[in-house]
């Protein structure tokens, strides 16, 4: 059987295992599926719902087996009625990146972006940080003007004025420190907890339980590389902008993946109270379908199998 893997650099961990090989030395038969290169889904209007390209490929005939992502998008899919499993969670990333104006656009905090326009890339934790950041202020989505930006390509269009605030990242929001004295509206910290996960169909933890425990394992064996190894790492990504006819600095890519949490952790309790308060929000705000229950999303079997593989592994 072809196991079929989503991987794209914004998550790290699975994008270093595409190149470094360690999957195949338990999977001969591994096909790595680029999720920059899938078709594009039709434009969602970032005011009326959310992107569910992760939760469709994963569903579709031919699509992928196991994928990892941000926070949002399993919440997406499961409000889409998508039956999928969490597989396991990083550590907090809450240094990754935050909500940020320019210094002189004399926005101030969160309440100052009533009826401004607001980088994110949609769909991504990045709309549950602004839309988290809102509610503590009593804003509500629709008080803002949300604009959907490439996730490399936010920090630009800042600067140059086509947005009033932007929820960037690194190695990408150095670039943009670099360049503009900036503002922070908003710290990850305190507002979530901000990890990487992992998600696969039920059906597929449920009859491919020895191919779903070998990639647990691989995963768990090549963060534990990544963190010996942080700068050949971050080669890979250079190596792959540079491929696409782009550039990336390795020292920056370097920092960025020392700066990150790796090793995959089991779901907790906590995780998932950040989880369903953000699917709530999502639903009250008219962002998602339906109401959901993300603990309908676990199997504790697969929790034990992470601890055990975590427990084998030094991270």
């Amino acid at each position: 059987m072809t196991i079929r893997i989503g991987y794209f650099p914004n998550n790290n961990s699975l994008f270093v295992l595409r190149h470094n090989g360690l999957l195949e030395r338990y999977l001969p038969d591994v096909e790595w599926v680029d999720l920059r290169e899938l078709s594009a889904p039709p434009r969602v209007d970032p005011r009326q719902g959310l992107p569910t390209l992760h939760s469709d490929w994963l569903f579709e005939d031919g699509g992928y087996d196991f994928i990892g992502t941000g926070f949002t998008p399993p919440i997406t899919g499961l409000g889409q009625g998508r039956d999928l499993v969490y597989v396991g969670i990083s550590g907090p990333r809450v240094e990754n990146g935050r909500l940020v104006s320019l210094e002189s656009s004399g926005i101030g905090n969160v309440a100052d972006l009533r009826g401004k326009r607001v980088g994110i890339a949609h769909g991504s934790w990045q709309t549950t940080l602004a839309l988290l950041a809102l509610d503590r202020d009593g804003l509500r989505w629709d008080d803002i003007v949300p604009v959907d930006v490439d996730v490399n390509d936010g920090g630009a269009a800042l600067v140059r004025g086509d947005l009033d605030a932007w929820v960037g990242a690194y190695p990408g929001l150095a670039e943009v420190e670099a360049a503009a004295q900036l503002r922070t509206l908003v710290d990850t910290e305190g507002l979530f907890s901000h990890p990487s996960l992992w998600f696969v169909r039920r059906e597929f933890a449920e009859n491919h339980r020895p191919e779903l425990e070998a990639i647990i394992t691989a995963l768990q064996e090549s963060d534990a590389w990544i963190v010996a190894n942080p700068r050949e790492a971050a080669r890979y990504f250079v190596d792959d902008a540079e491929r696409r006819g782009g550039t990336a600095d390795l020292d920056r890519w370097e920092a960025a993946l020392r700066g990150r949490p790796f090793g995959i952790g089991t779901v907790t309790d906590d995780f998932l109270d950040e989880q369903q308060r953000s699917a709530n929000l999502l639903y009250a705000n008219g962002l998602l379908p339906r109401e959901i229950d993300v603990r309908d999303a676990v199997l504790p079997w697969i929790g034990e199998v992470v601890e055990a593989r975590r427990s084998a592994t030094v991270v």
